[in-house]
């Protein structure tokens, strides 16, 4: 029998359900309603992970409260099992479903989230690991190379025969004859093993007067086991993660749970050898990085308590900590913390609401904050903490702008003579430059001479980038991929296609044309197999192991490379214009973050920017270092047009196979706006999404504005609640969007 799943602030007040009698079981299929079964034998907990028949099959599920009865009961049928893993607690019942409310998400598909982890059924038991073994094979093959390759990727962590065979793409048996070989060593384990105990009496490093002064702060807080927020705004390199380790200690000290999320995978590495160096043990991992035997490991452990610190992305939020009291998220600024697929939440935001239902404390971190946190600290919402040094003896990188009107430029060559003086003096003093764009690729665009093409994607209404080193055109919005072509596809003129505009690929070709003497890197996501090739990367540059590093904007994100002193953006100007609201505060912390890669250690470092609006005011903040002036000015715009985080933002996006049916639905839905009228927020649209077509389905876009304290939720609630989508036609709604495609 069905009946609508409990959501927001309901949750039942009996415990425990006897044998036979009813429950709600709100199971991760996709219903909106939760099913009736009879309790087994034995009886089950409120929150008990069980597994439930549902047709033919048997799918996963929790119990959800009491069951609604109202039907024959002899039709009930009973749930199978309760899986041997600790009950989901009430207050991640009642987190998923505040989340569920606030993004307007399904509650079957919070659950997904909350049970991301494999083999969840599984009863404890002993199970045959592979980790990379001490001897060399006697012969190498293709496969043996590509396991020992997947096992030095991955750093060390554990396999299962079928995970380790699938990853490398190999049979088991090429697996076994390595074991045979020693080059590849079979261990037994138990299937969960708790985590190393970290210690957090462990001796620190020396901190400075200002960095001491914000952790005793920080400490006070989780001493007094009440929720609260802090901003932890410090100029890069001033230490910020010394500090926030501590308060971590001092959770661990009162025996509570950490979690510290990162925004990229490949910073994770790094971190782990300090979070080691502090505690004498490593953490917990949760990422796409880690194989799916650590993930399940990760996930009992949590639920157990016996995982005392998760570093992880964020969908480790949704983990079932046992007595969570700290969160911190590192470079809380950066747009990745947004989920864009699926669930459309914010991880910095939900961070908040996780820590305010279970009494934790929450540190959002960043050398330069978004302007929700900076105006939530300057309303009182956050407590806002200050680190104004550089650790040690680093100074803030002086930063200045190449004015490239003024520059003699060769055609086809993006490296202005000034910049190109500034890296030939590091390179002959033995330190590290890096010359930064924002774009992966080639080209961004590949144009016909003859008759004007720019090639696109046959799926998007997106233009094909050039990858020179996969000899491929690739779509940025749907991963589709082609060979570059001989002839141009409109015209057929052969020998007229050309690369219109940088990329890092092209850039790095340039590079090596000017400096043929100099070792160079390439830093962007999309040229490395696995997470783990991209950390091992970014340990070679910090050892010193290149000259020039040419990357995308994953080099922004915290890396410590000490020995480079030089920083170059080549396209100052590139993310200024358009749109997006938020176009001035992300350009201003992208330039700023990446400025800070310089002069980290005892070299002092420069930043120098490429611009042709060397007047223009974000570029003149960047330049004087300004923060506060520019967040106010920002801050004062946002305010007088009523957009976040002074007002509400909500996107609706229609989608389909057929362009005309999607806009019929989005005008009747303008039309028809009641209730957004009612607590006076506008519509704007229907109009073409900017990207109007992704993987063939078309895009029409709606925005919804209102006031700061509107129930915008509730209101968009009742105005999709009528609509009866037909056909392959689908709605999808982000609340506080951050980006508008």
């Amino acid at each position: 029998m069905l009946k609508p799943p409990t959501r927001g602030d309901a949750v039942s007040a009996q415990e425990y359900f006897d044998q036979g009698e009813l429950v709600a079981v709100l199971t991760t299929q996709p219903l909106d309603r939760t099913l009736d079964y009879k309790a087994p034998e034995g009886g089950c907990f409120l929150g008990a992970f069980v597994e439930v028949p549902l047709g033919p099959r048997k799918v996963l599920g929790v119990v959800w409260g009491p069951g609604q009865g109202g039907f024959d009961l002899a039709k009930a049928r009973s749930v199978i099992r309760v899986l041997e893993v600790a009950p989901m607690r009430e207050e991640m019942r009642l987190f998923l479903g505040k989340v569920a409310d606030y993004t307007l998400t399904p509650m079957p598909a919070m659950l997904r989230l909350a049970t991301r982890a494999p083999g969840l059924g599984d009863p404890p038991s002993m199970r045959k690991i592979y980790r990379l073994g001490s001897a060399e094979p006697d012969r190498m093959t293709d496969a043996r190379t590509r396991v020992l390759e997947v096992l030095r990727d991955y750093g060390g962590l554990a396999f299962t025969l079928k995970e380790l065979a699938e990853q490398a793409g190999v049979t088991s048996s090429v697996v076994k004859g390595l074991v045979k070989q020693g080059a590849v060593r079979e261990e037994d384990s138990p299937r969960d093993l708790p985590y190393p105990r970290l210690d957090p009496d462990l001796p620190g490093k020396a901190l400075t007067d200002d960095q001491a002064a914000a952790v005793a702060r920080l400490q006070a807080g989780q001493r007094s086991g009440d929720y609260g927020t802090t901003l932890l705004k410090g100029v890069t390199g001033s230490g910020k993660t010394e500090v926030y380790l501590e308060a971590v200690a001092e959770a661990l000290r009162m025996g509570r749970q950490a979690l510290v999320l990162l925004p990229e995978i490949a910073l994770t590495a790094e971190f782990l050898t300090r979070v080691e160096a502090r505690f004498g043990a490593r953490p917990a991992e949760w990422h796409s990085g880690a194989t799916m035997t650590e993930r399940r490991r990760v996930w009992r452990m949590v639920g157990q308590g016996e995982a005392q610190l998760v570093v992880g992305a964020r969908s480790a939020l949704f983990l079932p900590f046992r007595d969570l009291g700290l969160v911190v998220v590192d470079e809380e600024h950066d747009t990745s913390y947004k989920q864009e697929d699926g669930v459309h939440y914010s991880a910095r935001d939900m961070a908040v609401l996780r820590a305010s239902i279970c009494g934790a404390r929450v540190i959002l971190a960043s050398a330069t904050p978004s302007l929700e946190s900076w105006a939530n600290a300057e309303a009182g919402k956050y407590e806002r903490l200050d680190l104004t040094s550089r650790f040690g003896a680093a100074v803030l990188p002086e930063m200045k702008p190449i004015d490239m009107r003024a520059e003699q430029m060769q055609p086809g060559t993006w490296i202005s003579p000034s910049l190109r003086q500034a890296v030939r003096q590091r390179i002959e003093r033995g330190e590290q430059s890096l010359l930064f764009i924002n774009r992966r690729g080639y080209a961004p665009v590949t144009l016909c001479r003859a008759c004007g093409e720019q090639i696109a994607c046959d799926h998007c209404d997106a233009r094909m980038v050039e990858h020179r080193f996969l000899k491929r055109l690739m779509c940025h919005q749907c991963g589709e991929t082609k060979p570059m072509p001989d002839t141009c596809p409109s015209c057929g003129v052969e020998g007229k296609l050309a690369p219109v505009g940088p990329g890092i690929e092209r850039l790095a070709e340039e590079a090596e044309a000017t400096f043929p003497e100099a070792k160079i890197a390439m830093l962007s996501s999309d040229l490395f197999g696995s997470a783990r090739a991209l950390k091992a990367k970014i340990e070679e540059i910090a050892e010193g192991d290149a000259d020039i590093v040419i990357g995308t904007q994953l080099v922004a994100k915290g890396h410590n490379f000490p020995k480079l002193t030089l920083v170059g953006v080549i396209d100052a100007d590139l993310s200024l214009h358009g749109a997006d609201l938020r176009a001035a505060e992300r350009t201003f912390q992208l330039m700023r973050q990446v400025a800070g890669r310089a002069g980290r250690a005892d070299k002092p470092g420069q930043a120098l920017l490429q611009t042709f609006q060397p007047e223009h005011p974000v570029i003149r903040a960047i330049l004087s270092g300004d923060e506060e002036g520019f967040w106010k000015a920002e801050a004062a715009g946002r305010q007088a047009a009523g957009v976040p985080p002074y007002g509400r933002m909500a996107g609706i996006v229609l989608s389909g196979p057929e362009v005309g049916p999607v806009f019929d639905i989005g005008n009747a839905m303008a039309r028809n706006d009641a209730p957004l009228r009612a607590i006076d927020a506008q519509v704007f649209g229907p109009a073409p999404a900017p990207i109007a077509r992704i993987r063939g389905r078309h895009r029409v876009r709606l925005l919804v504005k209102a006031p700061k304290g509107a129930p915008i939720q509730d209101a968009i609630a009742r105005w999709i609640a009528p609509l009866r989508l037909k056909g392959d036609i689908r709605l999808t709604v982000d609340i506080d969007p951050q980006s508008f495609y």
